[in-house]
């Protein structure tokens, strides 16, 4: 019996490994596109070069806030100093605040009306459909050929406009996506490798995607619409957590283009409070897993998708269900650990085993790629991305629990309501504590079993002792340093 399942676990780890072996080939692919992309634009000269004056359309910028009492100015300034015609740009502050927010806004908007701005203030009382909602409703009003869509922490830069409607140079281009910069990198460990994974995000599976000519996604914010796209794609809908995912892939499956311009930079604004990273990530992994339910048949069944285009977009909307697959191979590291000590016969599986770890090193690489690109190369940094790596990988293991639990909701169905991150105006590493009433004080769940997983990967790295097994060891202690940075963060509350 126990040798039985002692089988069954190497199967399931086997297919686990290969999964994510799979994942890490697809990562490799995205980079030479990324590469690609990186090259075209560097010998391109005319990339910041201005549409003709007088052929400017009429665009609207629309603004989804969800009390943001910390930032709603900063956001309005940067917003209204875009050089752009005063005659064909119309903002839409849609605004859902249940606090003081409301009143800040109301009179920052009559004062920018008194000034000659065209801005409207659509407060809702009810956040019916969340902020997908308020994007639709928005919508139904809005004057401009072009919809441009910027988060409550992003301050993007005067020329904005005009690089970005440079993107549209056909008719068949229905989105360009700017790359999201970080106004806090170095703030924390926490935003640090934050502003790590997005970077990947943006510089290679963003712009991979895009290079290669496969589906890409916006990103919810720093991107702008052709607004006939939209109601072409069916509108905003609000069925799934990540509705920027879902109208990407209708939009993409209908016929339209998307661009990814790398060059153009958008800076924002990274939380730095653990919790208000968990449920950022909870709500982008299971609105992943919402849109592979949702949308993963029709692009199977897609007649005009070409099939590599539809495997790399099955493995895109695929890609939160990544964490389900960490978290288990961490789990079954334990039995694993001793089946390899009581079952000597398997030793040959393990060493197969040990081939597919390989993807470790290829997200290495890839990661490497990236980091060189933000930092620069030489010894110097190599070693400060060595240890940000390891710190990243760690804690991203630490978050496998929490995304696993999104990533299963997502695929079960379950609903839950679009909780947003709180903003706090956080700007290099300077944080006031008064800023901080939007981080919440409840502890999720989850969270106790984070520290179960603190126990179980102490006993891991006993057992990892008593065995002898350095490589597990190694292993175990990342995810003992992962859990426990995750779990005391989070209950740290207000201590970023």
């Amino acid at each position: 019996m126990i040798y039985t399942i002692s089988y069954f676990i190497l199967i399931v780890y086997g297919l686990i490994m290969a999964l994510i072996f799979l994942y890490s080939l697809m990562q490799l692919q995205l980079l030479k596109g990324s590469l690609r992309t990186r090259k075209k634009e560097l010998t391109n000269t005319n990339v910041s070069k201005k549409i003709d004056v007088n052929t400017l359309p009429k665009v609207t910028v629309q603004l989804p806030i969800y009390n943001e009492q910390y930032v709603i100015e900063r956001l309005l300034e940067s917003i209204t100093k875009l050089d752009y015609p005063k005659n064909l740009l119309e903002i839409q502050v849609l605004d859902d605040s249940t606090d003081e927010s409301k009143n800040l806004i109301a009179k920052k908007v009559t004062e920018l009306q008194q000034k000659g701005i065209d801005i409207t203030h659509m407060h809702r009382s009810l956040r019916t459909g969340f902020k997908a909602g308020a994007l639709k409703e928005g919508l139904t009003k809005a004057k401009g050929e072009f919809i441009a869509i910027f988060d409550a922490d992003f301050t993007p830069n005067p020329n904005w406009l005009h690089a970005t409607l440079c993107g549209f140079t056909e008719h068949s281009v229905g989105l360009v996506q700017t790359r999201w910069g970080h106004l806090n990198r170095d703030f924390s460990l926490l935003t640090k490798i934050q502003a790590l994974a997005l970077d990947f995000h943006f510089h290679l599976e963003q712009g991979g995607r895009n290079a290669l000519k496969h589906f890409m996604s916006f990103n919810g914010t720093a991107g702008i619409w052709r607004k006939s796209c939209i109601l072409d794609a069916g509108n905003w809908q609000a069925d799934t957590l990540t509705e920027d995912l879902d109208l990407s892939y209708r939009a993409q499956l209908k016929g339209w283009k998307f661009k990814y311009l790398d060059h153009i930079e958008t800076p924002a604004e990274l939380p730095i409070f653990m919790d208000a990273v968990k449920n950022q990530q909870f709500r982008w992994n299971k609105g992943a897993a919402e849109n592979f339910k949702k949308l993963a048949t029709q692009l199977i069944k897609n007649p005009k998708t070409p099939l590599k285009t539809k495997v790399f977009g099955i493995f895109h909307l695929f890609n939160s269900s990544v964490f389900l697959l960490v978290f288990l191979a961490s789990l079954l590291s334990l039995p694993m650990l001793i089946i390899k000590n009581i079952y000597p016969e398997f030793m040959g599986i393990f060493n197969i085993f040990s081939f597919l770890a390989i993807s470790m090193l290829i997200f290495f690489i890839c990661y490497w790629v990236i980091f060189k690109r933000v930092y620069g190369g030489g010894f110097a940094n190599f070693i400060k991305y060595i240890q940000l790596f390891f710190s990243f990988f760690s804690i991203s293991m630490g978050f496998s629990l929490i995304n696993s639990i999104g990533v299963l909701e997502g695929h079960l169905g379950k609903k839950s309501p679009f909780v947003r991150t709180p903003k706090i105006k956080i700007e290099g590493k300077y944080f006031s504590k008064k800023n901080s009433k939007y981080n919440s004080k409840k502890v999720h769940w989850s969270t106790y079993l984070e520290g179960v997983m603190i126990i179980y990967f102490l006993v891991a790295l006993y057992l990892d002792v008593v065995y002898k097994d350095l490589g597990l060891l190694c292993y175990h202690f990342m995810l003992l340093s992962g859990f426990s940075y995750v779990f005391l963060k989070t209950i740290a509350f207000n201590k970023p």
